[in-house]
């Protein structure tokens, strides 16, 4: 199908293409497969962020109340956004441009918390939490559905990445130059749909079409490079989301079409062996992810019945099943309320050293070093905010391979681990 990009007022054939993403005809039935609610919500469930496109809000509701109604108990929302109005944003033109919210996700950076997020119709902005306050914001085609952004990530150095689905395109904005969208660097990527920054392996992940990429960024703060560096291609098409596994730093959670799978970086294979597969893995989610204190998981998937196709009014909780419902919703992503705080953790252990490499034959090419070891890392999970040391939960992270060695040279050892801590912002 092609789409034509044009300004409001908004046609309803456009509007109807635009948030699914990959577009994928089938609707699933949701109401059916969701597990009835839990009688009793575990101890140290955080609260859920979500997009709420009936609403054309980002909000962050109560994750002990299993039924979300604003109307009638306005307390279990915890926290609103939208640009809409908002004269801090007025120049991303949010009428236009906020159609659709499509991502929000919790980040913390250099001690303050930022919720980023975008919309289908061009808003991309990272906002201060709880102020609302803008960091930066841009507008992609403000209006159309030209770029479609889905997906949007902070950098440790201020930088910020957008994924465009329709303009297959990552974008890396040099957002820590200031407020202003430009300049930027894009890096091609069909049908991107999610990023994820992994401070481990210091590699940018983007999701797209039928391929998983770590991007390599390099350049300069104010002027950024990126390349791909490794890549893999999904055991199903039309990648949709894209997150950390909180439980094991090695794999990735990556939801495809008809499917979610894990995918372990060390070995570079997708997984359907972790915990809870059978009812997590399935069609069109638009979002899942692992709350590490608890081992929950939440995922989003459309259902029947609602003002468009890729809506849904249910939180699907997994391990232990529930569900949470807000009444009158759109819901698009949700995720739990949990951040990784890896500026405020130690450094990782370094890699073992690879083994010598083969001598060269004449004329020949040298052998190579065997990888390094994986690094170490020191996580913990810190609830309530603070940053003191918790109960460690993630079991291991896994370092980057050293490289290779020369003629009777050992290869180098490989990177530290992610260190830090899960915390709630």
């Amino acid at each position: 199908m092609r789409f034509t990009a044009v300004r409001t007022p908004l046609k309803p054939a456009l509007i109807a293409a635009v948030a699914c993403g990959a577009l994928i005809a089938a609707t699933v039935q949701t109401s059916a497969t969701v597990p009835v609610p839990a009688a009793a919500i575990p101890a140290g469930t955080p609260d859920v962020l979500l997009t709420d496109q009936a609403s054309k809000r980002v909000l962050l509701l109560d994750g002990g109340r299993r039924a979300w109604d604003p109307g009638a108990d306005p307390a279990v929302v915890k926290w609103a956004f939208s640009p809409v109005g908002d004269a801090r944003y007025a120049d991303l033109e949010p009428e236009a441009s906020w159609v659709h919210p499509s991502e929000a996700k919790v980040r913390r950076w250099r001690g303050r918390t930022y919720v980023l997020t975008v919309a289908s119709f061009g808003f991309a902005a990272v906002v201060a939490y709880p102020s609302g306050a803008r960091y930066w914001g841009a507008a992609l085609s403000p209006g159309t559905i030209r770029h479609n952004p889905h997906s949007i990530e902070l950098l440790p150095d201020g930088n910020v990445a957008v994924a465009g689905s329709t303009g297959g395109v990552v974008r890396l904005y040099a957002a820590s130059q200031g407020r202003a969208g430009v300049p930027y660097v894009d890096h091609p990527l069909k049908d991107a749909h999610g990023l994820h920054w992994d401070g481990g392996r210091r590699v940018l992940w983007a999701l797209g079409g039928d391929r998983l990429v770590a991007l390599r960024v390099g350049g300069t703060a104010a002027r950024p490079t990126l390349r791909e560096v490794a890549g893999a291609r999904l055991p199903a098409p039309h990648g949709h989301d894209l997150g950390p596994v909180a439980g094991d730093p090695d794999r990735l959670w990556v939801s495809s079409g008809s499917a979610v799978h894990q995918y372990e970086k060390s070995t570079g294979t997708f997984r359907r062996d972790f915990p809870g597969a059978a009812g997590i893995s399935r069609a069109r989610v638009k979002a899942v992810g692992d709350d590490p204190v608890t081992g929950q998981v939440i995922s989003t998937v459309p259902e029947r019945g609602l003002g468009e196709t890729w809506w849904t009014r249910t939180v699907a909780v997994h391990r232990p099943a529930g569900r949470y419902r807000l009444a009158g919703g759109g819901i698009y992503k949700a995720r739990w309320w949990t951040a990784w705080c890896d500026r405020w953790g130690g450094a990782g252990g370094g890699g073992g050293s690879g083994g010598p490499g083969g001598s060269g034959g004449p004329g020949g090419s040298v052998g190579s070093g065997g990888p390094g070891g994986p690094g170490t890392s020191a996580v913990a999970v810190v609830p309530g905010g603070a940053f003191a040391a918790g109960a460690a939960v993630v079991p291991r992270a896994v370092g980057m391979s050293g490289r290779a060695g020369g003629a009777d040279a050992p290869g180098a050892g490989g990177a530290g681990g992610a260190a830090g801590w899960w915390c709630r912002p």
